[in-house]
C-alpha cells in the first residue's frame, strides 16, 4: 500500500493527479485553503476507485499547520511514499506595486511551506521515496506581472536541486515539473488580471505559442508527475523537467 501527500490538491494540476495517483494504487491526502467541497469532491473520486482519502485543510504559510498536515498523514497511513509539493499563491502585479506583505505571503507560501513539509515528511517517507515540486515556466520567461511568483518558484527549483542531494542516501528522489500554460483556474485569474483580452483572448493566443496547438490539461502534467513518482523514475533525481508541449521551445 502507497500513500501520497499532494498540496493544492482541490483543483487544477493537484487534484488531476491526486486522482490519476489513486487510480495507480495510492492512498492520497487531499489538502485544500479555502474550498472543502471541491477537496470533498476529489476525495469521492479517489475513493471511488478504492483507496482511501483524507482531506486536509491547512495554511501552507503555517508552519505549525503544514507540520499538522504530515502528521495526520502518518497517522492515517502509517507514513509517506510521495509527497507533491503543488500549490502555490502569488499576486499579479507588477514588481514596482508589490508590498512586505505580498511577499512575505508568496514565500511563506511556496518557499518556505515545501522546507517544512519535507523536513515533517522526510523521517516518515518510505525509501525509496519520492518527492516533486510543480514550478513553471515563468521562472525562465518573463511574464507580466509574474515576477514575484517567478521567483518564489525558481527559489523551489533551487530547493529541488539541493533537497535532492542531501536525500539520495536514503533512495529520496527530488524533481520538479515546469508546466507551460495550463487549463486551470490560477491560469484564468491571471489572464483576467494581466491579459488584455482577458480568458478567451490568453487562451486562444497561448495554444498559438504551442506547436500541438492547444493548452495542456491538469491531466496532462498529472501525467509526469505520476512518472516521477514511480519505479521507472528511480534514477532521475535534482531535475527541472520541462512539460510545455515544446512550447518554449517555438
Amino acid at each position: 500500500m502507497a500513500a501520497a501527500l499532494i498540496t493544492g490538491s482541490s483543483r487544477g494540476i493537484g487534484a488531476a493527479t491526486a486522482e490519476l495517483l489513486a487510480g495507480r494504487g495510492y492512498d492520497i491526502v487531499v489538502h485544500y485553503r479555502r474550498d472543502g467541497a471541491a477537496a470533498e469532491a476529489v476525495a469521492d473520486v479517489v475513493r471511488a476507485q478504492g483507496r482511501q482519502a483524507l482531506v486536509v485543510m491547512a495554511e501552507l504559510a503555517d508552519e505549525t499547520a503544514v507540520r499538522s498536515m504530515v502528521e495526520q498523514a502518518v497517522d492515517r497511513f502509517g507514513g509517506l511514499d510521495a509527497v507533491v509539493a503543488n500549490a502555490a499563491s502569488s499576486a499579479f502585479k507588477p514588481l514596482g506595486e508589490l508590498r512586505r506583505h505580498h511577499l512575505q505571503a508568496t514565500f511563506d507560501t511556496i518557499v518556505g511551506s515545501f522546507v517544512h513539509l519535507v523536513q515533517a515528511a522526510e523521517p516518515h517517507l518510505a525509501e525509496p521515496g519520492r518527492i516533486v515540486t510543480v514550478s513553471g515556466f515563468d521562472t525562465v520567461e518573463m511574464l507580466p506581472n509574474h515576477g514575484l511568483l517567478a521567483a518564489a518558484k525558481a527559489a523551489l527549483e533551487t530547493l529541488t536541486r539541493y533537497w535532492a542531494v542531501e536525500l539520495a542516501p536514503r533512495r529520496i528522489t527530488v524533481n520538479s515539473v515546469l508546466p507551460g500554460y495550463v487549463e486551470t483556474d490560477s491560469a484564468r485569474l491571471y489572464a483576467e488580471t494581466s491579459h488584455p483580452g482577458g480568458w478567451e483572448a490568453a487562451r486562444t493566443a497561448w495554444a498559438a505559442r504551442t506547436p500541438a496547438g492547444r493548452l495542456a490539461t491538469p491531466g496532462d502534467i498529472a501525467r509526469v508527475i505520476a512518472l516521477l513518482c514511480s519505479a521507472d523514475a528511480a534514477w532521475i533525481t535534482g531535475q527541472l523537467i520541462v512539460a510545455d508541449g515544446a512550447m518554449t521551445l517555438a
